[in-house]
């Protein structure tokens, strides 16, 4: 049993809830910034798309950003908000890549009543101060002094209670604000405020807009000289600006909640509604009049959340419900009517509203199958950990023992090659010449005529143990530490060095990592006895560097190589570690010796391409393909199982592809995206809400429904649609009745029937009631891929949760929880018949089952313990957690820890007292873990994302997932106490070296927060911080570890570990 627990993030959140563009990175530098909640992402602008710069974390939850330019500067400043009132100012420091930060504040007031509406903050064209709307009836400014630096605050009271939206006017003489409000009747109006910084107060604007559309919810300022405001509703569009000049325009019902101006005057915008529809505003305009509204409609996006025009007619679209765009607007439509044209989808899994993990390969790593998006950007996700080879053909092939693969323009015998000796390296040379290298000699065979043209044979006496080989160059090693040099020089083999190495060599390589591709001046070799690696210079076999080891496992495989640009010396062992030095290409130097673990068995390394970029495979009984990423090396599993050999295999057949040999089985296959995680999407056009997998029917069954906007009163149709599991292709679909929806499911088989059923809880939301008062919960059986409804039982209430529990079915009710038998009837029919329930909760959202045990997670409740009793036939509360919450999501670790979520963001563990010495402490379940996560959670499930190995520590570590309603997913790791206490240290010294961007505080962002109370974080561990330290460089990393008064090494070790665990 284990309180400590360690959360790291999978999958960083992908929802965009805001963007802006500017010239922040350089003075003629073009930047998009991207807001995914708790992460900023800075872009730039190139011919060739967007290239990401920067993706840092934010020590909060954020609610505005904005660019301005203060006076006297040539580059924009990025002003950022977050829900905890704290704020910053930032700007880029060209010289060394990186945040500054300018200011800090912040703005919170203990008294103040927060708005419903949403914060708002806003930055004065004219730089004179920042306004935020975060507390009723409030208004704070944040005024700028004369060198541009932010002053003391202030509030101003705001007579309007319920604010909607607040801007800054252009071309104003005094700061000035335009509002847009509901009064206490409901009736919507536009006012405007000048702000007298002097006298800390409101002066009475210039104009004011009265009795404007209900459903007014927008304001889009526009740019001098016109001026003025444009005020979006959900029905007409209307242009003011107080010199009696006020256009109308009436416009398909929607509700627009993003904007992005087109032009520099001001005259163009474009408008993105709920449906996902691009529309452009324009305003007709008369010198310095407007004269006119007029929308075109463009064609269909995801729903933005953010609109952010760049240049040339390329959109940046972001979205909290679907993919985020990069879209062009052409002059022309196409053959559907749109303008519009994606160039580049970015990968949005938010808002994930249900997961299920899946294993279909049965490795122990399970694959995440999410409901993602809303509205018509609902999709089916599959996420799952590694790199993905596709098989394109294979054949069974015993006793493989190398593979390499040849241009040529044959498909025959090489009657030039030895067939009766073991071949231990080929590969093509220079002048059209084949290598060939067995125990006996070096052969050189022409690829046109196939015939032998020169060979090399061993001294007598000895043979090749091992070999490597490049386009001109030969190197070898006969036994009793001789390593033979050889070139190919106008068709011939020449032996150049011949050396006397202290021990056995055991690998060797010269793979070319200078500029030459044919030509390498470096050699590596691997030794026995002494267990070392070395690099030696060619063409003299001079020593240049010699690295030990340690411990007492051989080096199988060496390899040079250049990724992004760095050069490697890669070393793996006969365990299945691999050590990592960076080379100097030129001097031979080794440095940043790393170690990692592949596998267990030995390994053997061989470079590939894919799309252009080299990359390096590992072939042992975990394969793993080792990639670059911002000079980092990274470490990836392949869904494969025990590859042997493997070489890249290009063909016409085969382009770009690998060739792989495993024990008894030769296959080509084509790799996936080379990056963590894979992604695939299946697109729905429907919102999906619940999900469950069934491995005995190879299925999946989705909950999901649609929104139908033909009429003029929208509708919804509720459907249960049945999936393969494999290629997620569509079997079966079940439509629910009217005013019926899913809203839970399980697959669960009950007591004396071994047939596995899928149980859909629903409810019936009725229009006129205020509380679903009736619901269903239908059993059914998978039959020649359909779904076969047998038994239906009616239900007094919404079946919020279904679990099961000892081969019967427990239902969440409303208030209450029901146990049903599952009967069979003399005729072989099924019924569900109640047995028991409990009573005492608000709303019974979610349950969790183990054994006898249930856990509740409720509306306000907090968690509650109940216990069903065979023999009284009943189920009685065990215990409880006092403290009220608002529950989204509960699980249970082991027996005696229960972790939850809640709606403020915030994690928290509970604990069972079975040996509690009074009743009152047995009856109370104690807070043990609080941690503020800054995420919706929107479910939790056992599973885990990457393979362990069965000897391993971080195997027998239990693990739930987590999905956030930001397409976050995430780990919550229960660690040993020992493990913790280390951890916690390392955490609290990375603080002092890693600061927050915006100098905002890591302790403070972590405490558990609910409005009410603020309490420091405790028993749970930041791994997003602690793995962080892996991207530090050496001398940062170096500190650290002089502070932890632990090796650099083994620190980076544990850490690296830690990474393991997704």
């Amino acid at each position: 049993m284990s309180k400590w627990n360690y959360v790291v993030t999978a999958h960083k959140p992908t929802s965009v809830s805001h963007s802006c563009v500017g010239n922040f990175t350089g003075p003629h530098q073009l930047n998009l910034i991207v807001a995914k909640c708790t992460r900023i992402e800075i872009h730039l602008l190139t011919p060739q798309g967007l290239q990401p710069m920067l993706d840092a974390p934010i020590y909060g939850r954020i609610a505005t950003i904005e660019l301005f330019r203060p006076h006297n500067e040539t580059q924009d400043f990025l002003f950022i908000a977050t829900e905890r009132y704290k704020f910053c100012v930032l700007k880029w420091d060209v010289e060394k890549s990186e945040l500054l930060t300018i200011s800090m504040g912040d703005v919170s007031d203990p008294l103040g009543c927060p708005t419903d509406n949403g914060q708002i903050g806003i930055v004065d064209p004219d730089c004179r101060l920042i306004g935020l709307h975060l507390y009723d009836g409030l208004f704070n400014v944040i005024p700028f002094d004369n060198k541009g630096q932010l002053t003391d605050a202030f509030d101003i009271r705001l007579e309007e209670l319920q604010v909607l939206d607040i801007k800054f006017l252009y071309g104003r003489v005094k700061p000035t604000i335009v509002v847009l409000y509901q009064d206490n009747k409901d009736a919507r109006h536009v006012k405007t405020y000048e702000v007298a910084l002097k006298d800390k107060d409101f002066v009475e604007g210039p104009w004011s807009q009265n009795n404007l559309e209900n459903g007014a919810g927008l304001l889009i300022p526009v740019l001098a000289p016109l001026g003025g405001v444009i005020i979006i509703g959900e029905e007409t569009i209307v242009y003011c600006n107080g010199n009696s000049t006020f256009k109308a325009m009436p416009i398909k019902q929607s509700i627009i909640r993003a904007y992005g101006r087109v032009d520099p005057d001001g005259s163009r915008y474009l408008l993105g509604d709920n449906t996902g529809t691009l529309h452009l505003l324009v305003l007709a305009r008369e010198g310095e009049r407007v004269t006119g509204l007029k929308i075109e409609h463009l064609g269909e996006t995801s729903i933005a959340s953010s609109i952010s025009y760049l240049d040339n007619g390329v959109v940046y679209v972001g979205s909290r419900f679907g993919d985020s765009q990069l879209v062009k607007l052409n002059l022309l439509p196409d053959a559907t009517g749109s303008f519009v044209e994606v160039l580049e989808r970015y990968v949005n899994l938010g808002p994930i509203v249900d997961f299920c993990v899946v294993d279909l390969d049965r490795q122990g790593q399970g694959q995440v199958v999410t409901c993602s998006g809303a509205f018509k950007d609902g999709s089916i996700r599959v996420v799952r950990n590694g790199i993905g080879i596709n098989e394109q053909a294979s054949v069974e092939l015993q006793g493989i023992s190398g593979l390499w693969s040849l241009k040529s323009s044959f498909k025959m015998e090489i009657e030039g090659f030895d067939a009766q000796t073991q071949t231990l390296f080929c590969q093509n040379g220079i002048s059209d010449l084949l290598i060939q290298i067995t125990a006996n000699s070096v052969r050189l065979v022409s690829c046109t005529s196939r015939e032998l043209v020169d060979q090399w044979n061993a001294p007598e006496g000895f043979s090749v143990n091992v070999a490597s080989a490049n386009a001109s160059q030969v190197l070898l090693a006969t036994g009793g530490g001789h390593v033979v040099y050889l070139e190919i020089r106008n068709a011939k083999l020449v032996e150049v060095k011949h050396a006397q190495l202290d021990h056995e060599v055991s690998c060797v390589d010269l793979n070319p990592v200078g500029e030459n591709p044919q030509y390498s001046s470096l050699a590596a070799i691997g030794l026995w006895t002494d267990i070392s690696v070395s690099i030696y210079s060619l063409p003299d076999l001079e020593l240049i560097r010699k690295e030990n080891l340690g411990g007492a496992i051989v080096p199988r495989s060496v390899l040079l190589c250049t990724l992004e640009g760095v050069s490697y010396l890669l070393c793996a062992l006969g365990d299945g570690h691999l050590f990592s030095f960076v080379l100097n290409a030129s001097t031979g130097e080794l440095t940043d010796r790393k170690k990692v673990s592949l596998g267990t068995q030995p390994i053997t390394l061989r470079t590939f391409s894919s799309k252009g970029t080299t990359h390096v495979f590992a072939s042992s009984d975990r394969p793993t393909a080792i990639y670059s990423s911002n000079k980092k090396l990274l470490y990836s599993n392949v869904n494969l199982k025990g590859v042997n050999h493997m070489c890249p295999f290009n063909t016409a057949t085969f382009p770009d592809s690998l060739a792989i040999a495993k024990q008894s089985e030769f296959s080509i296959g084509t790799i996936g995206d080379i990056q963590n995680q894979q992604l695939r999407t299946i697109p729905l056009n429907e919102q999906p809400k619940r999900i469950c997998h069934q491995e005995q029917s190879r299925t999946l069954a989705v909950c999901s429904f649609m929104y139908n906007q033909d009429s003029k009163e929208q509708s919804e149709a509720h459907f249960i649609h049945l999936l393969d599991h494999q290629t997620f292709e569509f079997l079966f679909t079940h439509p629910l009745d009217q005013y019926e929806c899913g809203c839970s499911m399980i697959s669960c088989s009950f007591s004396d029937d071994n047939k596995f059923y899928y149980c859909v809880g629903t409810s019936y939301v009725l229009p006129e009631e205020y509380e679903p008062a009736k619901g269903r919960i239908l059993v059914f059986a998978v039959e020649d891929g359909r779904l076969q409804l047998v038994v239906e039982k009616e239900t007094k209430g919404a079946v919020y949760s279904l679990n099961a529990l000892n081969g019967k079915l427990l239902a969440a009710i409303n208030q209450k929880i029901h146990l049903y038998n599952w009967m069979t009837q003399e005729d072989g029919s099924h019924e569900l018949q109640s047995e028991c329930g409990h009573h005492g909760h608000i709303l019974a959202l979610y349950t969790q089952t183990r054994g006898d045990f249930i856990v509740v997670g409720d509306l306000m409740k907090s968690i509650t313990l109940l216990v069903y009793k065979h023999e009284e036939s009943a189920i009685e509360e065990l215990a409880r957690d006092y403290n009220p919450k608002w529950m989204t999501a509960v699980e249970m670790i082991d027996d005696y820890i229960y972790v939850g979520a809640e709606n403020s963001y915030n994690l928290f563990t509970v604990r069972k007292n079975s040996d509690a010495a009074t009743d009152e402490e047995t009856g109370r379940l104690e807070v043990v873990g609080e941690y503020h996560l800054g995420e919706f959670v929107s479910r939790f499930c056992h599973g885990s994302l990457v393979m362990h190995l069965p000897d391993s520590e971080m195997g027998q570590i239990p693990m739930v997932i987590f999905s956030t309603t930001n397409g976050a997913i995430g780990i919550i790791a229960s660690l040993p106490h020992d493990h913790y206490v280390f951890l916690e240290k390392l955490q609290a010294t990375l603080v002092n070296f890693i600061k927050g961007v915006g100098g905002l505080s890591h302790e403070q962002w972590r405490s558990f927060h609910n409005g009410k109370k603020t309490l420091e974080a405790r028993n749970f561990l930041d791994g997003d911080l602690i793995e962080s330290f892996l991207d530090l460089n050496r001398v940062k990393m170096e500190e650290v570890a002089e502070a932890m008064a632990v090796p650099v090494e083994e620190l980076f070790k544990r850490v690296e570990d830690l990474t393991r665990l997704h």
